[in-house]
């Protein structure tokens, strides 16, 4: 056998081998049994003497993770086996028993040759059979975040792609997506880089690492800090950095303290000069951050409760409906105080679920097909606001009910949204035509019940936005002859009022929430288009909104994080 191969198998076995070269050896094992034979048999003998190893340390080192049981170990061997070809199962079996070999420095490499391009997480759909999403963490709590003039605002629940992850002040708990959680105090940046590694620019961190996440590699100054399954503490900023292990080991790899373990207490200074107070206990912990989130979140509840009772004075407000205000299991009344809609009466599985403040302000869900929000409404109008806060869950059908007249008849409304994203408002002109026209978002000719122009936003979800909620807001101004639509305070589409779809006798009748079931149809078979996720505070005016005025409510109903 080459004396290269042979060399190649240490390598391996000793975590020095490049990636090119783990190829080099898989081939070798694959075509040449002399090959596969001395793989095994030094393989076998790395067991042997690290059994041993771990044997006489047993009683020196009880906290100390058992290398041959590291689950991250395991994962990288089931990704080497996939590559070996069935032929040689048999020694694939054989070959997993190289806990900390080759494959190890193999994956810890190629994960970090797979970093995404992708600046931002967003949906792919290019092969038209599964929408995918660029990220590799989840923005857990956010606390108070104060961002830079030139940073993505991000909010509780966004994925992270890799790139910047940048604030001034306030606190962030991050959830990657290999199981690792830091809890982050501003200012801070870091630069996240894949699932299982980041690099901390500046900041004070907690990281927590489980079993399953073993081997989330934090980096700072010129050192990695390799968790074994731990809790540490690290400080960074002003040329100094300090890492502190609070409970478990790390391994350092790289600068000054290249292949050091520390643990429990243990400490050491990456770079600068070690301060005599750097409090990295004093970093707040996972229970820390869920009792402050939830007295921020109260504080937020309160503020909007006082906001809302002021609203509801006003004497444009048709309906205004609020789940905070159900007093009833079947009835969401209409708290509007000069409001002509009736109360809402609850159809079908309509569910109470957790709300923008947490318990204190429970929504109503709308996931199961048969479930809605019936109610009347008399008279006729002269403008239109539509107001809501929606959790989209997804967009499971072509169409998906916000807002709908029963029988979409002339002056009554439809508000929805198509599977693609794009909000959808409009008023039937005259339901007595025919109408046959050419989509230009379609690019087909479409066949309409009904004389109306259907006003649409461009996409403005994506299943990276799931179970967030959103502030949507749709305005028809006959007088000024515009339809502007909202997306969290924020216009998102103007189009005017051509002539022909200009209607100034505005009605409502009988309407649903969050659901389109047609009771006034002529056949059992109904169009599907029940919203899956969830509505609060959905308000009806008859006025055309300003922007300022819808600014406002977006302003004091956001939840924490946003």
């Amino acid at each position: 056998m080459d004396d290269n191969i042979r060399q190649l198998i240490f390598q391996a076995i000793d975590q020095t081998i490049s990636p090119e070269d783990f190829d080099r050896l898989q081939d070798a094992i694959e075509q040449d049994s002399e090959v596969r034979t001395a793989y095994l048999r030094a393989v076998h003998m790395s067991g042997t003497l690290e059994d041993l190893a771990s044997e006489s340390d047993a009683g020196e080192k009880t906290d100390a993770p058992a290398v041959h049981s590291n689950p991250t170990a395991k994962r990288q061997r089931g990704l080497f086996n996939s590559r070996l070809s069935a032929t040689w199962n048999w020694l694939a079996a054989a070959a997993v028993l190289l806990a900390v070999g080759g494959t190890a420095f193999w994956f810890g490499q190629r994960n970090q040759s797979s970093v995404s391009d992708s600046p931002i997480a967003e949906n792919d759909s290019s092969d038209g059979s599964e929408s995918r999403i660029a990220g590799h963490a989840t923005l857990r709590h956010a606390i108070d975040l104060q961002w830079p003039s030139d940073a993505v605002r991000r909010v509780e629940g966004d994925v992270l792609p890799n790139g910047s992850f940048a604030f001034e002040e306030g606190v962030a708990e991050i959830d990657f997506f290999c199981g690792a959680t830091l809890i982050v105090e501003g200012p801070a940046e870091l630069e996240i880089e894949s699932d299982w590694s980041v690099r901390v620019i500046e900041g004070r961190l907690r990281a927590m690492v489980p079993p399953a996440a073993r081997g989330f590699i934090v980096k700072a100054a010129d050192s990695e800090i390799v968790d074994l399954g731990t809790e540490f503490a690290l400080s960074v900023g002003d040329g100094n950095s300090q890492v502190e292990v609070i409970d478990g080991e790390i391994e350092l790899r790289g600068g000054e303290f290249h292949e050091e373990r520390l643990l429990t207490g243990e400490s050491r200074v990456l770079a600068g000069e070690k301060a005599d107070a750097i409090g990295l206990a004093d970093i707040p912990t996972a229970s820390d951050m869920k009792r402050r989130h939830g007295r921020v979140a109260e504080t937020r509840f309160n503020s909007w409760q006082a906001a809302s009772q002021k609203l509801r004075q006003r004497s444009d407000l048709i309906g205004y409906f609020t789940a905070a205000e159900m007093t009833s299991e079947r009835f969401l009344p209409n708290v509007a105080t000069h409001g002509v809609a009736s109360s809402a009466f609850l159809s079908g599985p309509v569910t109470r679920t957790s709300g923008r403040f947490g318990e204190l302000s429970p929504g109503l869900d709308f996931s199961r097909p048969g479930a809605r929000l019936r109610m009347q409404v008399d008279g006729e109008f002269e403008a239109f606001t539509f107001a809501c806060w929606a959790r989209i869950d997804s967009l499971d059908h072509r169409y998906n009910a916000l807002f709908m007249g029963d029988g979409y008849e002339n002056g009554e409304p439809h508000w929805q949204i198509r599977d693609d994203g794009r909000v959808m408002f409009s008023v039937m002109v005259d339901d007595s035509q025919e109408v046959r026209l050419f989509s230009k978002v379609d690019q087909k000719i479409v066949h309409d019940a009904g004389l109306h122009r259907v006003y649409m936003t461009e996409p403005i979800w994506n299943s990276s936005m799931s179970g967030q909620w959103l502030h949507l807001a749709a305005v028809f101004d006959p007088a000024s002859r515009r339809v502007t639509q909202y997306l969290n305070g924020q216009p998102v589409s103007h189009h005017p009022i051509e002539d022909k779809f200009l209607v100034t006798r505005l009605r409502i009748g009988p309407a649903e929430i969050g659901n389109w079931g047609q009771p006034f149809r002529d056949s059992p078979w109904f169009a599907v288009r029940n919203l899956n996720g969830t509505i609060d505070e959905l308000a009806i005016f008859n006025e055309a909104l300003a922007d300022g005025e819808i600014r406002e409510l977006y302003e004091q109903g956001k939840p924490l994080g946003y």
